[in-house]
């Protein structure tokens, strides 16, 4: 099990959008994967988990992998995550 800290930097945090790019790259992976919110923690592979926790642009969030794949995943997780969700 692996996790990394990622701070969101869009200006709309994890919200409908960028969040359906998050779990289309989440699911692309075997491993469970959550993201985690001060005590919250949910699945990173659903919709309304990820929405659940309100994240907006500034917040810090931690990343956390279990499985086969999950160096990949929180690699895959965090580019997505610091690109921006490729908005400009």
């Amino acid at each position: 099990m692996i996790s990394r800290d990622v701070k969101i930097k869009n200006s709309v945090g994890l919200h409908a959008r960028p969040a359906t790019f998050f779990i289309q790259k989440a699911n692309s992976y075997k491993s469970s994967i959550w993201v985690e919110k001060e005590d919250c923690r949910v699945n990173a592979k659903s919709l309304l988990g990820v929405l659940s926790l309100g994240i907006a642009e500034g917040m810090t969030i931690t990343l956390i992998a279990d499985g086969n794949d999950e160096a990949l995943a929180i690699e895959g997780l965090v580019a997505l995550v610091d690109s921006g969700f490729s908005e400009c």
